[in-house]
This record gives C-alpha cells, sequence and structure tokens, in this order.
C-alpha cells in the first residue's frame, strides 16, 4: 500500500492534487502550465483539470460549496481515485496533496481516496512485481492537518486493505483455521488479545447452530473471541462486534442454483474480516474504548452428515430451530455468537454479516441494510458515521409483526421466513438470541462487488472497517 506522510514543502517538480476554490500557482508551476489551467477553468460547468508535463501529473479540484460537505467528500475521494489510477498508468510513485482551501479535512479525503484506490489483490499471479501499482507515497503539504491524523488514516486503510485480502482469499488458500490464525497474527501486530476454540470446546459448549452448518464439512470449525481494551476506555461495559465467518458457502444441501451464483461465495466471511480487522485499527490506534470482537467460522458443504431441510437443531440457549433451507446458515452461527455475547453484559451489540440475498435486491451495493433494537441516540450516531465515510445505513423496519413469519409447528422457530422481507425475518431470527442493545448490519450489497467502483475497487471492499473504526473514534 502507498504511505501517507505530512511535510509543508512543496516544489513545481512533483505530481500534484491540487484543491482549491479558486486555482491559484502558488509553488512555482511553469506558466504555460498555469494558463492551460487557467483556459480550462473558464470553461462552463469544468470543476476539474487535468495536465502532464515532463512526466509530472498536476491534478486541479475545484470544490463545489453547494455540495453537503459529506458528498463533497466523498466527491474527493473518488476524484483522487481517478487521479491514483493515471498516476500508476504513468508508472509514478509519488504525489502531493495541496489544499488551497479553509477545510484542512479535505486533504485527509483526497489521501484516503488515492490510498484506498492503489489497493491490488495480484499475489497469486506468478508475474505479480511487474503488474503491482507504482505509486509508493501520498504526501499532505499546506494544511493544518496533524500527525495523529495522518497516523489513524495510515492504520485504517492499512486495515481495510487486510479485510480486503482476507475476503479475496479462495477457501483452498483460507479456511476456518486459516481465518483464525489471522487473527492471532492481527492480534500480534496490534496488540489485542485472541482466543480460539476450535472443535471440542464448541462442542462443550453446545453451539449446535455452528456445528450443525460445520456438519458437511472436512475442514474443523472455530469460534475467536478477540479483545482489546484502553487502559482509558471510555465505556464501563464492552462493546462487542459479531462477524459471520462462513468462508465459503455453497448453499449445503439446499445448494445454490447455479455455478455462477457460488464462485464468489468466498466472500461469505466479509463480516468477520470487517469486525476483526476494526479490532485491529482500533488497537493499533490505541483508542480508548474496550471493545470484542466474536467470530464463529465454517465452511457450509453438503457433504458427509450435512444438515438437511426439516432437521431440528438445537442451539447454544436451548431453544430449537427447524431448518428448512441450509443456505440460510449465516444466522445459524451468528444466533450461537449473539447468545455467547450475553455473558459480557454488553453496551452495545453490532453483527456484520453477508446474511441475504434480500439486502443486495433490496438497496443494491449503495449502502448496508441495518436494524435493531438499539435507542435512536445510538442509531443517529451509527447512520451519522455510515455518512461521514459513505457506508451508509439504509434502516429497515423491526417490528414484531415479523416473528409471526418465522413460527413452526414443531420447533422455537424457523431459520426462514418465506419469500417476503428477508432480511428483516433474518434480523427477527437473531434478535432472539440477545437481550442487550443490538444492531443488525447485513452487508451482502456492498461487501463483494463484480465490477470496479473507484476507490473501492473490485471483489472485496473491505466494507465496514471504516465505519467501525469512525465509529469507536468518535463516541
Amino acid at each position: 500500500m502507498a504511505t501517507v506522510l505530512l511535510k509543508n514543502n512543496i516544489t513545481s517538480q512533483t505530481n500534484v492534487l491540487v484543491i482549491t476554490e479558486k486555482f491559484k500557482n502558488e509553488f512555482g508551476l511553469p506558466e504555460k502550465v498555469e494558463n492551460y489551467i487557467n483556459e480550462q477553468l473558464k470553461k462552463d460547468d469544468v470543476k476539474v483539470v487535468q495536465y502532464n508535463y515532463i512526466g509530472k501529473l498536476v491534478s486541479v479540484f475545484i470544490i463545489d460549496s453547494k455540495l453537503k460537505q459529506n458528498d463533497l467528500n466523498e466527491k474527493l475521494r473518488k476524484h483522487a481515485a481517478t487521479f491514483c489510477d493515471a498516476l500508476n498508468s504513468n508508472k509514478l510513485t509519488d504525489v502531493y496533496i495541496y489544499n488551497q482551501t479553509k477545510q484542512p479535512n479535505l486533504s485527509l479525503c483526497a489521501a484516503e481516496g488515492l490510498c484506498l484506490a492503489n489497493y491490488q489483490f495480484v499475489y497469486h499471479k506468478s508475474n505479480f512485481k511487474k503488474t503491482a501499482n507504482t505509486l509508493k507515497t501520498i504526501i499532505v503539504a499546506n494544511t493544518k492537518i496533524n500527525q495523529t491524523q495522518i497516523d489513524h488514516l495510515n492504520i485504517v486503510c492499512q486495515a481495510n486493505f487486510k479485510a480486503r485480502n482476507l475476503v479475496n482469499e479462495p477457501v483452498n488458500k483460507l479456511n476456518a483455521t486459516d481465518l483464525s490464525n489471522a487473527f492471532k497474527q492481527m492480534g500480534k501486530e496490534a496488540g489485542f488479545k485472541v482466543e480460539v476454540y476450535n472443535k471440542t470446546k464448541i462442542k462443550q459448549l453446545k453451539m449446535g447452530g455452528l456445528l450443525s452448518v460445520n456438519a458437511g464439512s472436512v475442514d474443523e470449525p472455530t469460534f475467536t473471541i478477540m479483545e482489546y481494551k484502553s487502559s482509558k476506555a471510555k465505556n464501563k461495559k464492552p462493546y462487542v462486534l459479531v462477524g459471520k465467518g462462513v468462508v465459503y458457502d455453497t448453499g449445503g444441501l439446499s445448494l445454490k442454483p447455479t455455478a455462477g451464483s457460488m464462485d464468489s461465495m468466498k466472500c461469505d466471511m466479509a463480516g468477520a474480516a470487517a469486525v476483526s480487522c476494526a479490532m485491529y485499527a482500533i488497537a493499533k490506534a490505541k483508542l480508548n474504548v474496550h471493545v470484542i470482537a466474536l467470530v464463529p467460522a465454517t465452511d457450509n458443504r453438503p457433504g458427509f452428515n450435512a444438515f438437511a431441510p426439516g432437521d431440528i437443531i438445537t442451539m447454544m440457549d436451548g431453544s430449537t430451530v427447524e431448518m428448512l433451507n441450509s443456505d440460510a446458515e449465516g444466522r445459524m452461527i451468528l444466533a450461537d455468537a449473539l447468545h455467547f455475547a450475553k455473558k459480557y453484559n454488553p453496551e452495545l451489540v453490532i453483527d456484520m454479516a453477508t446474511l441475504t440475498g434480500a439486502a443486495l435486491a433490496a438497496i443494491g451495493s449503495f449502502a448496508m441494510v441495518g436494524m435493531g433494537t438499539a435507542n435512536d441516540n445510538v442509531k443517529k450516531k451509527l447512520h451519522e458515521t455510515g455518512f461521514a465515510v459513505n457506508e451508509r445505513i439504509a434502516e429497515f423496519p423491526f417490528w414484531d409483526d415479523y416473528n409471526d413469519l418465522l413460527k413452526s409447528d414443531i420447533a422455537d422457530q424457523k431459520n426462514i421466513g418465506g419469500p417476503y422481507g428477508g432480511s428483516i425475518t433474518a434480523g427477527k431470527f437473531l434478535q432472539k438470541f440477545t437481550n442487550y442493545p443490538y444492531f443488525h448490519l447485513d452487508i451482502a450489497g456492498p461487501a463483494f462487488i463484480a465490477a470496479k467502483d473507484s476507490y473501492r475497487g473490485k471483489g472485496g471492499t473491505g466494507w465496514g472497517v471504516r465505519f467501525l473504526f469512525e465509529f469507536f473514534k468518535t463516541i
């Protein structure tokens, strides 16, 4: 990844992204370059000008004062991502950000867009060094940004990349045990505790949901507990994060209908990647919080003694579930983790999961579906956080009426609620395993994308890492 640095000096012999309300040549660009930029900016509706001179790239971004702040921030991130592509196309290694406005935070948005857009997942290519991006250094100049802000930006980008790497790894490179080992390594690097339960321990705890999903696999499940507690933690009771860790999902005996609907299912542990890599960022930045993350992990296969539609599963809390669709497996493993979370008497529990196709169908990849029992102040903070980092929440109703769709004739509840309101009934299923303030985030839409989307790239996006880091940084 590229590293973001803070410096005051800048010369005309650098690649530069200028953020301005009215362009001023304050760093010695040649007269012909200055004239070209000014001529272009005289044209109607021109807000961006890019120029290549003697192998150096200059990009000028005119801010639109009519935009809301969050919209302006996002527009700048996306412009910076486009500029990153140009820098790499020209095999350039460094770029300066020169901010001529009175909004220093715009420099951070530009640096974030450049850094995130520079991500690649090419490690399995035999010639990956030849195809690797060349951009290595992003220098923020002429601004009131401080070193802590730069440090936090580097940390959260690094954490986002770790999450993308985990999501992009195929299951033959990353099974449940490998995922837990990755958590251990991140704990060592960032300074948080990691404890991994093996199958024997999971059986002792009677985690029936996790064990039932794992029954069709040759690989053993894991249950990972991660904990970071600052000596200056603001919260007396811990926040708990829960991430779905299905490292590959065939649908089980309710097999997905086509190979095409299965080939991206390595991404079904994106929730686990998000919460673990958020823990990495929180710990490395030494935020003043106490946070615990729980990840139940397995693959979902139709082999061996795979659980079958119609089976009755006894969950960790002792309740029974009539399993009618083995492709609704994520809620089965999350339910055990949510019950396990009760032992912490948490301030708030947030789960993240690529849980339902219904969420993707409802809102696409532009946001995550959210719902839960957290109070209005917490919900407001979650929504504000989503808009701040452009990982927004589309909140769905959480009415008890939806519980009726989960009623079973022969068990305490079914694991599916029928053809309608699928993302909501999934959330209502999970709620039954909670007794604390709770918010459920379904990231099925934005966690893994089939085509490049600006600084989010293609494939795993690391969705949720920036969101959670910002939430805990600002509480």
